[in-house]
């Protein structure tokens, strides 16, 4: 009977274990600042080839209008990379509070769509919500920000790389426990 409920309570922290390996890749996935970006590289691949459609909402908490410039590039993990240079437009209540934009933007074809950064340069600040990308070539994908966009910096999310190693880690970690659990039970019983 004792074997029984220590198998039980390990079985429980077994649990507990992946659960938190889990929760600790999710994360990762906050936006953040571009530490090396380069818009003149982009502009020179940006052959206008394919369309994607963009829906960028703006969170309610978000001022009521923005006269800030935004742009927005965003690629996959093969360097292909679309970049518009100036989305905004203050004369038809573009990035609005609690709206959502639609723009169709023109560039290379890409592969699936795995990072995204804004640019904002004004002083009125602009909270984004989310940026949904529709691509021919790949399920559309949104990134989720929910916090105010830094003035003149390219920020958002770069998943190309920690995508897929992220979930590797995960699995490998969860591998791991499941691993260990194992051998402790075949010592016992």
């Amino acid at each position: 009977m004792i074997k029984q409920v220590l198998l039980l309570l390990l079985l429980f922290a077994a649990s507990g274990l992946t659960l938190s390996v889990s929760e600790s890749q999710s994360a990762s996935l906050l936006p953040h600042a571009a530490e090396s970006f380069n818009v003149s590289y982009i502009q020179l691949k940006n052959e206008g080839s394919c369309s994607y459609l963009t829906v960028i909402s703006t969170s309610c908490s978000s001022p009521k209008y923005t006269r800030d410039q935004i742009s927005i590039a965003f690629g996959d993990a093969y360097g292909n990379q679309i970049y518009a240079p100036r989305l905004d437009d203050p004369t038809s209540g573009t990035f609005e509070s609690c709206s959502s934009d639609t723009f169709q933007i023109n560039g290379p074809c890409a592969y699936q769509i795995c990072y995204v950064y804004l640019y904002r340069s004004g002083s009125d600040g602009w909270k984004p919500e989310s940026v949904k990308i529709n691509s021919y070539n790949g399920r559309p994908v949104t990134f989720y920000y929910n916090t105010y966009i830094p003035k003149d910096t390219w920020y958002g999310f770069n998943l190309c790389n920690s995508a897929s190693s992220s979930s590797y880690q995960v699995s490998m970690q969860k591998w791991l426990i499941f691993l260990v659990l194992g051998f402790v039970l075949s010592i016992w019983l």
